[in-house]
């Protein structure tokens, strides 16, 4: 059954789009993500708009559609034309073409792929290339995947939603794929390989963004805390009378709904199949308004892409240690405990990353792990395949008796039972007694139970594992899978 959607286009002209598509002196064009190469999304309906003079009669043709659709651009020169695209099964990588005609021009779209299309969005760490990552010299020489195509949309920032955007469809190689997202290309590669036809993805982001930066402004003046938070302290300031281009500065990702506006909003009548996310840094120091802020967000974007509860994955932040080499320090890991809130969420899940190294670095560069972790999340969440394992150990209870804190899991998260990454005791568990003082704790693995113990504390009443900034944890699940950091007190930070 197909879904409504809206897809883009352009006839790129190697000049800039934004400025192409306000152009009024070509009697036809199409938006700017519409463009030859693309992967076009499989079982939902396929929206082509554009510009043309007013009255004018378009047509549009597809290869795989029977018939024409014929429609009128209206008074404002906007034309939107809707054609079904059908499923696909596996090893079909047939390549397709769209036409687009009006009485004057004819527009023809070619090398046109129907799969499955995912919207990565995020700040450095997903922002982070494939050149990059520590995989890179085995990796690049083999991302010649014809079948995996790549969009990188270029930095801009707009008071206004705007329906323009820079950026081009390409096939991925190792040229295309080294400057392009490593996390996204991880996940694309991985669903290639898997689900046996072609995928799309489209990187949408920039480093040092905030949170903030990605919601619209109609959504955080509606809630009371998200307008006292984020939106009221910047209308109030300076900053928001200032006339916005498209330069970076580490202060402007963070002003709140202007990426929204330049870097989501253009996407809103693209077919998709869901979105992952790895951003949260920007925002460490927050706590329940950045849980609200997120699902906010995925909200709103649900209901701007017209698609029903699009799935919605994305990464928990890696250990950092903000150059300060303390145990005791957890703002990373009550912002964490955020992160997790927001699967609260129908439709949503986390990636955990404390396994990845790199604690002395705020940009781990074993993305890898955390790509293909998206792409099983999404293999069982999204694709049915329930027998792919996707989560780690998830804290189900933990007993007390006597000295001794017994500590269980969900046992659909256990995939092979639990053991360790480095074959040592499981690290980072603490116990604390009444005087709610942790101590590190000796951990023993029994069966699917882990069992811990302190000379310091005789009576454990609170059990936290990996609970502060910077753990690089060794406990996982018999997938490879890392725990997920948990807390069984409630108090205050």
């Amino acid at each position: 059954m197909f879904r409504k959607i809206v897809i883009f286009c352009v006839l790129f002209y190697g000049i800039n789009l934004s400025l192409q598509a306000h152009r009024q002196d070509t009697h036809l064009r199409l938006s700017s993500v519409l463009q030859s190469r693309m992967v076009i999304q499989q079982n939902k309906a396929f929206r082509v708009w554009g510009y043309a003079d007013p009255g004018t009669a378009v047509r549009v043709t597809a290869d795989w559609f029977a018939g024409e659709v014929v429609v009128r651009a209206n008074d404002t020169r906007e034309f939107l034309a809707l054609i079904d695209v059908p499923a696909i099964q596996a090893g079909d990588f047939k390549q397709h073409w769209l036409t687009v005609r009006s009485e004057r021009d004819e527009i023809i779209l070619d090398s046109l792929l129907i799969g499955d299309v995912w919207l990565c969005s995020g700040q450095s760490n997903m922002q982070f290339s494939l050149k990059e990552d520590q995989h890179a010299a085995a990796d690049l020489p083999q991302a010649n995947q014809e079948y995996l195509r790549l969009f990188s949309a270029g930095l801009n920032f707009s008071n206004e939603p705007i329906d323009s955007v820079s950026g081009e469809w390409k096939v991925c190689d190792s040229t295309t794929a080294k400057d392009f997202s490593a996390v996204a290309y991880y996940m694309g590669k991985k669903l290639l390989d898997s689900l046996h036809y072609p995928i799309g993805l489209i990187f949408t982001g920039i480093g040092a963004s905030a949170g903030q930066a990605y919601v619209p402004r109609s959504v955080l003046a509606s809630d009371s805390l998200l307008r006292v938070t984020y939106l009221q302290p910047y209308l109030d300031s300076p900053k928001s009378k200032e006339k916005i281009d498209g330069g970076f500065s580490f202060e402007k990702v963070t002003r709140p709904y202007l990426l929204y506006n330049a870097l989501i909003h253009p996407f809103v009548n693209l077919s998709i199949t869901g979105f992952t996310w790895y951003q949260g840094e920007s925002n460490h120091l927050e706590r329940m308004p950045y849980t609200r802020l997120t699902q906010a967000m995925i909200k709103a974007w649900r209901a701007a892409f017209s698609q029903g509860q699009l799935p919605f994955y994305y990464v928990l932040i890696a250990p950092y240690d903000h150059e300060k080499r303390d145990s005791t320090l957890t703002e990373d890991a009550f912002f964490r405990e955020a992160q997790e809130r927001i699967a609260t969420l129908n439709n949503t899940a986390m990636v955990v990353s404390v396994d990845i190294g790199g604690s002395d670095n705020l940009h781990p560069t074993n993305k890898k792990p955390l790509g293909e972790r998206l792409a099983l999340t999404a293999l069982n969440r999204t694709y049915g395949r329930l027998h792919v394992a996707y989560e780690g150990p998830r804290l189900q209870c933990v007993t007390y008796q006597g000295n001794r804190a017994s500590v269980h899991y969900m046992p659909m998260s256990l995939a092979g039972g639990l053991r360790t990454a480095d074959n040592r005791s499981p690290a980072f568990f603490y116990v604390a007694g009444k005087d709610r003082v942790f101590h590190p704790a000796v951990s023993v693995i029994r069966g699917n139970t882990i069992e811990l113990s302190s000379k310091q504390v005789k009576h454990p009443v609170a059990v936290r594992y990996a609970f502060f900034n910077y753990p690089e944890t060794n406990l996982q699940n018999g997938a490879g899978l890392p725990a997920l950091p948990f807390r069984t007190d409630s108090w205050p930070e």
